[in-house]
């Protein structure tokens, strides 16, 4: 079996797939990779199927060696454009750190074989649920190549734009056109975000009602916002429930923007309609 000799790691590198999908009620977390997009290109180009689990690289300085020749894909920050590379045996690769985006994806032929926990090889960095998070010295089993690998893919249109929100189930706890203020104004990424959610500094969104909301289940892409007023928007390590009112959620096509936001960038957000008929 081919095995991933980790000599380094940058800021976090995790273990990720699609995620523990249909175990929120029993108050277990999604996880999975942040950009899904981008997680399921690596795996298109070393000819994996969806399920495969990839490494999340943040920000580079993952630096591995391969024991037996293996394909091997890198997308995500920094990776306009990918493909799939062969490397023999014994060689190292290296992820440098990015000049744009937060979070890049190594897929290697036949997944990262770590076993599974609850159905899923992802890290959950909340409750720390599944593999731990990779570091220098660990020894990481691949699986059996599957499928062919695609000498070349198509990368998603770069769009970069306002995350569309939808009104959420407690936009009336809020003061006036509320989810209009949040598209109206400008946020930026703060420093403390991570994979449990994008963290902002912008302005307030003041309630009209006081007083505290029961815990309420959370779902992917939900735009809380705690007593101070500057909404959070929950990413994939999210707890599954919350007290603080959901304003609005973020278009699912959207969120893996924020996998590739920096501390300090801006983020804007837009208003969409719900379909007519829809309680959205």
């Amino acid at each position: 079996m081919t095995s991933l000799h980790v000599l380094a790691t940058g800021p976090l590198v995790t273990i990720q797939d699609r995620g523990r999908l249909g175990l929120a009620h029993l108050g277990v977390a999604r996880a999975g990779a942040l950009d899904t997009p981008a997680a399921a290109l690596a795996n298109r180009l070393v000819g994996n199927d969806g399920d495969a689990a990839v490494l999340e690289v943040v920000l580079g300085g993952l630096e591995v060696r391969v024991d037996a020749g293996c394909w091997i894909a890198v997308t995500g920050a920094g990776h306009p454009h990918a493909s799939a590379e062969w490397l023999p045996a014994g060689v190292t690769f290296r992820v440098d750190a990015p000049s744009t985006g937060v979070c890049g994806y190594v897929a290697v032929a036949g997944g990262i074989a770590v076993p599974p926990v609850l159905g899923s090889r992802s890290t959950d960095t909340l409750a720390w649920v599944g593999p731990p998070r990779v570091e220098p010295g660990a020894v990481l089993p691949v699986g059996r190549a599957g499928g062919r690998p695609r000498p070349l893919d198509t990368p998603r249109p770069p769009r970069r734009g306002p995350l569309r929100v939808r009104v959420g189930p407690r936009a009336d706890w809020f003061a006036g056109d509320a989810l209009g203020r949040l598209c109206a104004a400008p946020y930026v990424v703060a420093a403390d975000s991570n994979r449990i959610g994008l963290r902002l500094d912008g302005p307030p969104i003041p309630r009209k009602r006081d007083g505290e909301l029961p815990s309420e289940g959370m779902v992917l892409g939900a735009v809380q916002v705690p007593p101070d007023g500057v909404p959070i928007v929950f990413l994939a390590d999210h707890p599954p429930t919350g007290g603080y009112p959901v304003l609005a959620v973020v278009d699912e096509d959207d969120l893996w923007q924020c996998a590739q936001l920096r501390p300090g960038e801006e983020v804007r957000f837009s208003r969409v309609r719900s379909p007519a008929g829809s309680t959205g």
